[in-house]
């Protein structure tokens, strides 16, 4: 399964979800990383 398969079977938009990952991962900590997966993604 692709990452954008995965976002779609979450119930996010793929744009929106990648735009907010993309922004975020530079000043994310290692530990919080697994907070940008799909499944446990939240937006901002």
């Amino acid at each position: 399964m692709s990452l954008i398969q995965s976002v779609r079977l979450n119930g996010h938009d793929p744009y929106v979800y990648l735009k907010d990952v993309l922004t975020r991962l530079p000043t994310q900590r290692a530990s919080e990383v697994n907070q940008l997966l799909p499944h446990k993604w939240q937006p901002i």
